[in-house]
């Protein structure tokens, strides 16, 4: 075989590579070669090329997972080829190889754009640990971008990130109901992301190109809700030394998005439902009515049939809110959807911040997989926010994360996977973990733990036989 010839993809034992694939750029046969077992003994689909030139090229052909480049190349050294790779390749790994591992060179090649900096001789279970970490990252990366790619070509939705089954039902849902007037009441935790939701509805609605309106009802006082909702005119108030609209008129045609509506009074709660039975209203200190074409979408973290059997909200108000009902799920019961959603954060604070951070370490998803956040997805975005704000170079690690994350806050215990385990395998593994604990609970009764998650039986089941989960007979009944 010449020199940098393609190798084909498949595994040294001829099965398909599923690890990843990775691509090998060095010019010592030696080295291409025993980085070639190693990787391919792993699992990995191998190919290699002995100049930048012909590595460049082989990027041009096949899709890679991670590049393992040497930095002392003939002709084009590798911090060029590293930043050819980075204008081609935006978020493809890197990761340098040299036998000249200076610290000037590990800060200059990760300033350039690379995800590690490894020297010679390396030691193997380092190296396949740090493989796995980029390859399983870079998976990740690309799911969300598809995921984002499809729920935009599908729903037009922004932002939103997801792919459990409870998302996956919200988005449909969302689908159904985006063209019509009627009113939508969405139910959740605080920081499941409610205004969102609205904005996906609306986005989605004949309403698009005009106004959305949001307004935190339980951030104001009663005369200042009303003042801002309904304007006022010259001389209703002390301080209305002028006319103003409120929200209602400013969101004529389009969308008023209610935030916390079980905290308004019940007087203010009477001229909600007259804009909703009417769609007509009068300003503070007016006479004459006003008349709005105002699609209202509502929301509350709490329990509105309770409030109106305690007589704190009104009942008629309720079934006109009420209408069609959206229950958003609390992050713990959408596990799996936190991965994407620490790479979504990741990314967007890292360009808000200008820092160079690219992935997070399985040693540090491990507890965001386990924690219980009871904060959310707005919890969530905060610690990703605080470790992208507080890193210096392209990693979170686990000493970035807040103590309460780590082994406090969860509702469960879990045993650590292994330490070169994969982003999915991690996944899998924290999955795997919660349902038998939920079936340990339950006697392993299915249909009773299928009930205490909130999904079908058939769904349950389908989980049990992917993650292999071996159901024990009853010990009691």
């Amino acid at each position: 075989m010449s020199e940098g010839a393609v190798i084909s993809r498949t595994t040294a034992n001829g099965n398909p590579g599923l690890a990843g694939a990775v691509l090998i750029i060095d010019d010592e046969t030696e080295i291409r070669e025993s980085l070639q077992t190693l990787l391919e003994l792993e699992g990995f689909a191998v190919e290699t090329a002995a100049s930048g030139e012909a590595g460049l090229q082989r990027i041009g052909e096949h899709p890679f997972d991670l590049i393992l480049l040497d930095l002392t190349l003939p002709g084009r050294n590798g911090m060029e080829i590293l930043a050819e790779i980075r204008s081609q390749e935006t978020g493809l790994p890197v990761i340098m190889i040299t036998a000249y591992g200076t610290v000037e060179n590990a800060v200059r090649a990760m300033q350039a754009g690379a995800a590690n900096f490894v020297q010679k001789p390396w030691d193997n279970e380092k190296l396949l640990a740090d493989v796995r970490a980029s390859v399983g990252w870079r998976r990740a990366e690309e799911e969300n971008i598809q995921l984002k790619r499809a729920l935009k070509q599908r729903y037009n939705f922004e932002n939103i990130v997801g792919k459990s089954e409870p998302m996956l039902k919200i988005f449909d849902l969302v689908a159904q109901v985006a063209n019509s007037r009627s009113t939508v009441l969405l139910q959740g935790e605080s920081g499941t992301g409610k205004e969102i939701i609205a904005k996906a509805l609306h986005l989605n609605s004949p309403r698009h190109d005009r106004p959305f309106v949001p307004v935190n009802t339980g951030s104001m006082p009663t005369d200042l809700l009303e003042s801002t909702l309904f304007g006022h005119v010259k001389g209703a108030f002390t301080s209305a030394i002028a006319s103003k609209k409120g929200l209602f008129e400013m969101a004529d045609r389009g969308t008023l998005f209610l935030d916390e509506i079980a905290t308004m009074s019940l007087e203010t709660q009477a001229k909600i439902l007259r804009v909703l039975q009417d769609r007509r209203f009068m300003h503070l200190g007016g006479v004459q009515e006003v008349q709005v074409d105002v699609r209202i979408i509502a929301a509350t973290n709490v329990d509105l049939r309770t409030l109106v059997r305690e007589g704190r909200f009104r009942e008629d108000l309720f079934y006109r809110l009420n209408v069609i009902t959206i229950e958003l799920p609390p992050l713990r019961q959408r596990r799996e959807d936190i991965p994407l959603l620490v790479q979504f954060f990741l990314k967007k604070y890292a360009e808000e911040n200008d820092r160079q951070v690219r992935r997070i370490t399985p040693e540090a998803l491990r507890p965001l997989m386990s924690y219980s956040w009871p904060g959310n997805v707005r919890e969530l975005e905060n610690v990703i926010e605080r470790a992208v704000v507080l890193s210096s170079g392209t990693d979170i690690s686990i000493d970035l994360l807040p103590d309460n994350l780590l082994g406090r806050g969860s509702s469960f215990t879990l045993h650590d996977p292994p330490v070169d385990a994969s982003l999915f395998e991690i996944v899998e593994d924290v999955e795997r973990r919660i349902i038998t604990d939920m079936l340990e609970k339950c006697n392993w009764n299915q249909t009773e733990a299928a009930e205490h998650f909130k999904v079908p039986l058939s769904t349950l089941n389908q989980k049990i036989r992917r993650l292999n989960i071996e159901i024990k007979k009853k010990t009691r009944g």
